[in-house]
């Protein structure tokens, strides 16, 4: 099993926050590694998230969703 982790954004501030924007897979939907399953929007800037690995992916949060960088926001079996 793989984490997909909210980037990091800020090295100075690890509580530095993000939403997640968009998901391009679906809970259950297999993926390979290098696949855009997400965008997030990170202080008016998106940031695109790739699959880390292949598998089939798990959201573990909704789109609109405040999240700190580093979180697991997404799981890949």
């Amino acid at each position: 099993m793989t984490d997909v982790p909210f980037p990091v954004i800020s090295e100075n501030d690890p509580r530095a926050e993000g939403v997640v924007s968009t998901w391009f897979a679906s809970d259950g939907q297999p993926v390979r590694e290098g696949d855009l399953i997400a965008e997030v929007a990170v202080d008016k800037v998106d940031v695109e998230v790739p699959a880390p690995a292949s598998g089939v992916i798990r959201l573990l949060v909704e789109e609109g969703t405040v999240v700190r960088q580093g979180d697991v926001i997404a799981r890949i079996e």
